[in-house]
């Protein structure tokens, strides 16, 4: 099995950063099975963009944020 991995891992590394990517994008793709849970994070993020779009509420620039989070959860 090592071998086999080892022969795949470097058949994907050899692959274009794009085609990485698109193959990670992939595999954790096939690792999410909460169906439920990404209906719910797909209903959350179209109420934010309607917030958004409303002027409901403002954006949050991404240092902003960070910081925030940073502050929240150290270390």
């Amino acid at each position: 099995m090592a071998a086999t991995l080892d022969s795949l891992q470097a058949q994907v590394l050899s692959l274009s950063k794009a085609d990485r990517s698109r193959l990670l994008e992939r595999l954790i793709a096939s690792l999410d099975v909460d169906v439920a849970a990404e209906e719910e994070w797909e209903r959350l993020a179209e109420a934010r963009d309607i917030q958004l779009d409303s002027g409901a509420v403002g954006p949050v620039a991404l240092e902003d944020a960070m910081a925030r989070l940073r502050a929240k959860f150290p270390g």
